[in-house]
């Protein structure tokens, strides 16, 4: 960064590597960081460091925590018979915000995409079956993203656990709450259309 001296530089250009963070978010970071007091960008420090060499992967469902098990599949008032299959750790949180689920999880760590190089050996698609053989699993409820990969891996797992005798359900699509038909896709209305319910 010409216009800036080398450590000035050199923060924005490893803010850069950020994702989501182009060249002017990565300056208006590094400008808030250095008019930051010290005792603040050290606290940022020891986050950062913190999430290195605290966090670990759930040797069970691969979700990201501070402890092995980690706190869900720890906690004895979950469900035990259901597990929620979730692409990223990311994802966990977007669920757990819901309120609206009580069961286990299974970080897959990313989805099927042959062009990418990412098969069924990359994922955790076999700790997954050699759960639900393991334990009291009665249904496994599959909420990758809607996206050609995530629908690929959805359809792999669907077969990978249909011979051991569980319920396989996928979150349903379609109209969000408040929405408009005015404004939504013909993807999303049809979605909705065949995940339709009784009133």
């Amino acid at each position: 960064m010409p216009a800036y001296g080398e450590v000035m530089g050199r923060l924005l250009e490893e803010l850069g590597k950020l994702p989501g963070i182009g060249p002017k978010s990565a300056e208006r970071l590094a400008n808030y960081i250095l008019g930051s007091s010290r005792e603040d960008v050290l606290v940022l420090v020891q986050a950062l460091r913190d999430v290195k060499e605290k966090l670990r992967r759930c040797s069970c469902c691969f979700n990201v925590g501070e402890s092995d098990p980690c706190h869900i599949c720890a906690d004895p008032r979950r469900d035990r018979s259901t597990i929620c299959v979730v692409e990223q750790a990311r994802d966990v949180p977007v669920i757990e915000r819901t309120g609206a689920y009580r069961g286990l999880y299974h970080v897959l760590g990313g989805r099927l995409a042959p062009l990418e190089g990412v098969g069924p050996e990359q994922l955790t698609i076999t700790q997954l079956t050699t759960r639900v053989k393991e334990g009291t699993v009665t249904e496994v409820v599959v909420a990758t993203n809607p996206t050609v990969e995530g629908e690929t891996t959805a359809l792999h797992l669907a077969e990978a656990l249909k011979p051991l005798g569980v319920t396989v359900t996928r979150l349903a699509r379609g109209m969000s709450a408040g929405g408009s038909l005015e404004y939504a896709s013909a993807a999303v209305v049809g979605d909705a259309l065949r995940d339709r319910r009784p009133l």
